[in-house]
């Protein structure tokens, strides 16, 4: 999903080409709105996207472009939300009074900042850093007051129109339910997100009135304010793609498709083949490198990293992995969180390997499970073997030296040891340790008793 940004004016207060010095940056996030109907006694901002909260992903984005402060305004009883922006600020908006409101009982907390403001929404997480540091930049050059972010969505329904000066410098926004009919035709719309002069803001803020329909404070009037002392404010245009916001559980499952869209042509752009990119599933932390095939119905948890050359078979699930270039994974197995997959090594259908590392070579092929453990150097741990690694009360370490042979349906009983070369026969359940090149067997003896099974099943010759 391409980012357009396109400067609708250009021009300057002073019509002199000139860069301001770089100035300090905060970054103001509006997250007190309750979000009714996502039907959610969770915050609509704590709602994920790729595995992560909205706001999550804005605070990211903040950091990326250099904010020296950042700070979420929240309402009363969201202290989950103020947890997530840790370590970064919260302040209490103790009542919904509209976004002029909430934005000064930031900048009150900000003191004597005289940097630029950005404010930024927190169920609008696509928002780019690029995007923000163009609006920055255009900001900036102009020497606006301030600078708007604008869009021009399909259906522009709820959104305050964007009215332009003949110069192209933002004359007015206005808020759908004060706006006429025939101002309602105007598809420029804001998007919410906007840059401030920090200098000087809390006095335009002290000048918002409620005098509107909704009887709130709109940071809408503050270029109308703003120009009645000579500071012009600017406008930018950006991507309705990369600006819209979430206000439904169905805008979330289609803001996850955009990201995951997003995602997939950022790892296919790294070299990496996906066979069926729309069924794969990312995390943002995800990496993966050059030559690496991922086939169908795949899902990347959090904490993954895919060296060259290896091969995800699909319907795998992976979380806190480190694969090694040439392993196979799957088709069907699950890696959880602390787990390595050394060189070379396989882990095939419905094998669940925790918190193990899994050395080069390595093979569990099928139907098997592997926890807390270390499978040595070109060892093969056979169909059905399990690690029994809890008690109930603690969990214990298996650990599985080079050129072993477990066989099929043996149990280990941690802690437990299997030194090099050992071999395990199929059907052994072990509680002591295996030296060396020994071949352990721990299962009953098979008795045979003679015509004890005749009559046992009704026959139907």
């Amino acid at each position: 999903m391409s980012t357009s940004v396109a400067p609708l004016s250009m021009t300057q207060n002073d019509h002199t080409p000139t860069t301001k010095p770089a100035r300090e940056l905060a970054v103001i996030i509006l997250a007190a709105g309750k979000g009714t109907r996502m039907k959610s006694n969770l915050p609509k901002v704590l709602h994920k996207i790729a595995g992560v909260p909205m706001i999550g992903h804005i605070i990211q984005t903040a950091e990326h472009i250099g904010a020296k402060k950042i700070i979420t305004v929240i309402a009363p009883d969201m202290d989950d939300v103020a947890a997530v922006a840790v370590p970064h600020d919260t302040v209490i908006q103790a009542q919904q009074l509209g976004t002029g409101h909430a934005i000064k009982t930031a900048v009150e907390k900000l003191g004597n900042f005289n940097g630029d403001v950005v404010v930024m929404l927190g169920d609008v997480p696509l928002v780019r850093p690029a995007t923000l540091k163009a609006l920055i930049d255009h900001h900036r050059v102009g020497k606006f007051g301030t600078t708007i972010l604008a869009m021009a969505p399909p259906n522009p329904t709820g959104y305050g129109r964007v009215f332009q000066n003949p110069d192209g410098t933002l004359k007015e926004i206005v808020e759908e339910k004060d706006a006429s009919d025939e101002q309602r035709l105007v598809k420029l719309v804001g998007s919410g997100l906007a840059v401030y002069d920090g200098e000087g803001l809390i006095d335009y803020l002290n000048q918002l009135r409620n005098n509107n329909a909704q009887k709130e404070y709109y940071m809408g009037d503050i270029p109308v304010i703003m120009a009645q002392t000579g500071r012009a404010s600017g406008v930018i245009r950006g991507d309705y793609l990369e600006l819209r916001g979430v206000n439904s559980r169905a805008q979330l499952a289609e803001l996850e498709t955009a990201w995951q869209q997003r995602k997939r042509a950022e790892i296919m752009d790294g070299g990496v083949t996906l066979l069926d990119p729309a069924t794969v599933y990312f995390s943002p932390d995800t990496t993966i490198e050059s030559d690496v095939t991922i086939g169908p119905n795949v899902v990347f948890g959090p904490a993954v990293h895919i060296k060259t050359g290896a091969e995800i078979k699909a319907f795998c699930h992976i979380e806190g992995a480190v694969i090694e270039s040439g392993a196979s994974i799957g088709p069907f197995a699950r890696l959880r969180p602390s787990t390595t997959i050394g060189q070379d090594a396989k882990i095939g259908n419905f094998v669940e390997v925790k918190n193990s590392d899994i050395k080069i070579g390595a093979k569990a092929n099928h139907l098997g499970y592997i926890g807390d453990a270390v499978l040595g150097a070109h060892s093969n741990f056979g169909c059905g073997a399990i690690t029994v690694n809890y008690d109930g009360k603690t969990k214990s370490k298996t650990i599985i030296g080079d050129y072993v042979m477990v066989g099929s349906n043996s149990a280990l009983i941690a802690p437990i040891t299997i030194e090099d070369g050992a071999y395990v026969a199929a059907g052994s359940t072990l509680t002591h340790n295996v030296p060396k090149d020994a071949l352990a067997i721990a299962r009953a003896r098979q008795e045979t008793l003679e015509d004890k099974g005749k009559g046992r099943l009704k026959r139907h010759d």
